[in-house]
């Protein structure tokens, strides 16, 4: 505990805890809307996408998570735009941007001259590298999000639960999707050198997950999802602070433990009430 302690001391310890914050409540509320259109798939799909976009910054010598912010938005409008224009599926849609993404990173790994530094960083994840300026975009991200938010909360609730409905009752449901597609491309890559490219599908669903199985308005598990991940994201940054091991392979196990503890708590529920 006093070793602990010690870590408050340090700056790159208390970027860290403010991460996760941060990624708690964006991820809530991006998450939630993910989950609400079942869309799970499609955090993933962006997410492998991503590393071609960071395959190609290091390939060229630029920012990798300016091209991979670039990869993420195309490849997300894309699967919107040709789910709703050419009436392909989206797990369809979804599988060939996975697919071509994680095809071209790799190729442009491969391509790149030297070693690549920080890749390992950007698949499994590591919140103590954290700086100052992505804590600052993630900020204003968050910022925005929150003003989207509140200010469409109805119409995104209407399009997340029925989209038919809310075309019909005039609302303009392609702006709203492709503006929270946006938005959930920029988070998952402002998100991927915390969690990593092979975690971050698991950060963006568990914690909404466990909170659906009590919770039944959006506004609701937002709030709930927020807790879990918050409380899980702190747990595995303190386990990893004292054990060594990856801080975000920690978080995902313990939402997964909360998940399965919801699951289970439910059915005894649902079984007593029945007897």
């Amino acid at each position: 505990m006093t070793e602990l302690l010690q870590y408050l001391d340090y700056p790159f310890f208390q970027r860290a805890l403010l991460a996760v914050v941060l990624v708690s409540l964006c991820g809530a509320v991006v998450g939630t809307y993910i989950v609400s259109r079942r869309l799970v798939a499609i955090s993933g799909g962006i997410t492998h996408a991503c590393f071609g976009g960071l395959g190609l910054g290091y390939f060229l010598g630029v920012s990798p998570l300016l091209t991979a912010a670039v990869v993420a938005v195309a490849s997300s409008a894309a699967v919107e735009w040709s789910s709703s224009r050419w009436g392909v599926r989206s797990d369809s849609a979804i599988a060939v941007v996975w697919a071509l993404g994680m095809a071209l990173g790799t190729l442009f790994v491969f391509l790149t001259p030297g070693y690549v530094p920080e890749l390992n960083t950007f698949l499994f994840g590591n919140i103590l590298t954290v700086g100052p300026s992505d804590l600052l975009a993630f900020g204003i991200f968050g910022l925005v999000l929150a003003v989207f938010t509140v200010s469409c909360y109805r119409r995104i609730v209407a399009v997340a639960f029925d989209s038919d409905f809310a075309a019909v009752s005039g609302i303009n449901v392609r702006f709203i999707s492709y503006a929270m597609t946006v938005l959930v491309a920029v988070c998952i890559v402002l998100t991927i050198r915390v969690v990593g490219i092979m975690m971050l599908m698991s950060v963006l669903s568990l914690p909404m997950l466990a909170a659906e199985v009590y919770c039944r308005r959006m506004a609701t598990i937002m709030c709930a999802s927020a807790a879990v991940s918050l409380l899980c994201c702190l747990g595995g940054l303190i386990l990893s602070a004292g054990t060594g091991v990856p801080a975000s392979a920690m978080a995902v196990l313990l939402m997964v433990a909360v998940y399965a503890v919801a699951r289970i708590s439910a059915a005894l529920s649902v079984r007593r009430q029945a007897r």
